[in-house]
């Protein structure tokens, strides 16, 4: 087996156990936050989004800056110190007992939060660029078979024996999938021919190539509201999930939701990244920001637990190619001595997607109910692909120069 299907290999299934175990607390975090106190509805709703967002508001300002050490220095490092410090936030968060302090938790764990990005990067600087939308979408199958896997574990793990068992063993599960990284992972430098002359480039330059790159970022920002349209409502999932049901067992039921999400992602994401190397990595997300707002609206209309269950498959169908097109789509653009970093930017905007959604769907499901996110986040992906599709309009005469 060659280096690179080695290193695909190992890290599919690191990528398995860390999706795995981030999702299984997902689902009931909202649940976790009702055992701190008697806390009224408008009170979790809105600390769940924060609670949830502050991570990605840390990792907005540190990805950047883990791209550019991942670039000069190389990834497997950023693996094992975001893989480690992981587990070790998350294991505290099985002690913890008041929101301030899960709140604390979860700011910290910011600080080291991006190991799937980095894998991304990783396994992204190893693929040729023919081949790096089939490629990447395999990777990405790994961390959506995770994220099946995870929420039903975890929902069923609380009901059982707790929250706090359910972190401790999340946190030993990330742990194992560092330590695989360590002893299995070898990186491969490389140097493509556009960076034989220069080999480092500042982060003024970085900047400049992107914004020279029209539909480079576009498709960046686009990637910031698709993560405010997903996650404004993934956050309060489970207490939807309530509200449809009268079950006892609201955490499993809650990781049910979240998995067939996972389940039509799985199905999908690799075909959408071998489309995406046949026609264009930007016109495969056109089609699916256009799906996602189809699949996205019925769900607030649910009246019945299946009927939510089967509109989130077909959601996961419609997000499993984003990931994948957008990765690929800066691995044709960027010159490898930069990709690190301009996948760092690309995360960044992904992270302050992961705030400014929890946050956007706690304030305004306190005022408006929680179906009405669902419309939101369908208004949101179909304003991304009118974004989109302008910005394809005013670049297709646009000739790409090596920088």
């Amino acid at each position: 087996m060659s280096i690179e299907k080695r290193n695909l290999t190992i890290m599919w299934f690191a990528n398995f156990l860390v999706a795995a175990s981030a999702t299984m607390v997902l689902p009931f975090l909202s649940l976790y936050l009702e055992t701190f106190g008697n806390f009224d509805n408008a009170f979790v709703q809105r600390w769940s989004g924060y609670v949830f967002g502050v991570t990605f508001l840390v990792a907005f300002f540190i990805s950047p800056v883990w791209g550019r050490i991942g670039d000069k220095y190389g990834f497997k490092p950023i693996l094992l110190i975001t893989g480690y410090g992981i587990s070790l936030s998350i294991f505290m968060m099985g002690f913890v007992d008041s929101v301030a302090g899960l709140f604390l938790l979860r700011a910290v764990m910011g600080a080291v939060t991006g190991f799937i990005p980095t894998s991304i990067a990783l396994i992204s600087s190893q693929t040729p660029k023919e081949t790096a939308g089939r490629t990447l979408g395999t990777l990405q199958m790994g961390t959506v078979s995770g994220g099946l896997f995870g929420p039903v574990l975890g929902g069923l793990m609380a009901d059982s024996f707790g929250f706090s068992y359910t972190f401790i063993i999340t946190s030993i599960a990330i742990a194992l999938a560092a330590t695989g990284v360590l002893f299995g992972i070898k990186e491969i430098r490389q140097t493509s021919k556009t960076d034989k002359n220069k080999t480092r480039y500042s982060s003024k330059e970085v900047l400049q190539h992107i914004m020279k790159h029209k539909l480079l970022l576009t498709v960046m920002t686009i990637s910031f509201i698709i993560q405010v349209a997903n996650f404004s409502v993934q956050p309060l999932l489970a207490l939807y999930v309530d509200e449809l049901t009268s079950t006892a067992n609201i955490a499993f039921l809650a990781g049910l939701a979240f998995s067939a999400t996972g389940v039509g992602n799985l199905l999908a994401t690799r075909r959408w990244g071998s489309l995406g190397d046949e026609i264009g990595y930007e016109k495969v997300l056109s089609i699916l920001l256009i799906l996602a707002c189809i699949f996205i609206i019925p769900q607030a209309l649910a009246e019945q637990l299946w009927q939510l269950v089967l509109f989130r498959f077909l959601f996961g169908i419609a997000i499993g190619g984003m990931i994948p097109s957008v990765t690929a789509y800066i691995r044709q653009e960027a010159p490898l001595s930069m990709q690190g970093e301009v996948l760092g930017y690309n995360q960044s905007f992904r992270f302050l997607g992961n705030v400014a959604g929890p946050a956007l769907g706690g304030v305004l499901s306190g005022f408006t109910g929680i179906s009405s996110i669902f419309y939101i986040t369908g208004a949101l992906f179909l304003a991304a692909f009118g974004l989109l599709w302008w910005s394809m309009r005013h670049s297709e005469n646009y000739a790409n120069e090596p920088y």
